[in-house]
């Protein structure tokens, strides 16, 4: 049974594979169009982890002055 799965398994990644890099009509695969966003992805990540970080801060008072702006209560952990 063991030897079954992992022929499946085996066969659907090279389905997959088979698939990412076989050319469409403009000679271009799944593969080229990944590598050729990734740097647009990547720039797009800096922005939110740098937005990420001017909202909500390194340290822990911009944190408590920020629930304090917006209302929220905090309560000590229950342990």
């Amino acid at each position: 049974m063991s030897l079954l799965k992992y022929l499946v398994f085996g066969a659907a990644v090279a389905a997959g594979v088979n698939y990412a890099t076989k050319k469409r009509e403009d000679g271009k695969s799944l593969i080229d169009d990944l590598t050729e966003k990734a740097p647009e992805w990547m720039d797009k990540a800096k922005q939110y982890t740098d937005q990420f970080k001017s909202q909500f801060g390194q340290g822990g008072s911009s944190t408590a002055s920020t629930n304090q702006a917006n209302n929220v209560q905090t309560e000590n952990p229950p342990y």
